[in-house]
This record gives C-alpha cells, structure tokens and sequence, in this order.
C-alpha cells in the first residue's frame, strides 16, 4: 500500500471523528486484532508497568476506561505527517494537551503498532 497525503488525511479524520463520537468500535477498525499500542497512560490507567499493551481486546478495555474518567474527550485535528509505512496525526486533546499517534500500518491500511506522545500545555 502507497500511503498518500490523501489518504493519510481522511485515515485521520476519520479516526479523529470516532474518538470523537466516542465510538469505540469505530475506533478499533482500524487497527489489527493484535495491534501493539504504547502510552504513557497505559501505566497510570491499567497498572502496567511497562506503557505497552498488546491485541484489541487488552487496549480495548484500556481505551474504555479511558473513555469512562474524560467523558468530555474531544481531539481537535491539527496535522498529519506521511511516511512511507506510517502516519503520525498531531491533535489537541480537550483537556489541553498537544498529542502526537504515531501509527504504523500494514499493506491493509490498518495499524499494527501506535505509540502515542503528549506534550501538557496547560501545566
């Protein structure tokens, strides 16, 4: 798969529109069944230690939770970058954070491994 700026930008919108909705279920199609995911609010809302989670199931009730304690979460799309099997889409969170995914994605278009990165403007 060739992503294209085109593309790269309605992956994020989209995205961007179910995290939005709160749409979990909207969210995790576009990631595989074992996706690897890593934040460093893994730890803070999950216990585990290392910020990584492994398959839809275990980030699935990571992003619930989540989901659970910011009920008023809204990302507010700001940029996507393209890379040549990734796409990094730059936001900002409701709550005053500029955030960064960084996604890999397989020849399906579907990500495969994320990592997210923040930065707590309101500090």
């Amino acid at each position: 798969m060739t992503i294209t700026k085109q593309w790269a930008e309605s992956f994020a919108r989209d995205w961007v529109e179910a995290w939005n909705a709160h749409d979990l279920e909207r969210v995790l199609s576009h990631y595989t069944d074992d996706f690897e995911m890593s934040s460093p609010f893994i730890a803070q809302f999950t216990g585990e230690a290392s910020g990584l989670l492994v398959g839809k199931a275990r980030v699935s009730a990571y992003w619930q939770a989540a989901l659970q304690k910011v009920p008023n979460l809204h990302f507010d799309l700001q940029s996507v970058l393209v890379g040549s099997s990734s796409i990094v889409i730059y936001y900002r969170t409701s709550f005053g954070r500029r955030a960064a995914e960084v996604l890999c994605l397989n020849q399906a278009g579907l990500v495969y491994r994320a990592a997210a990165h923040y930065v707590d403007d309101a500090a």
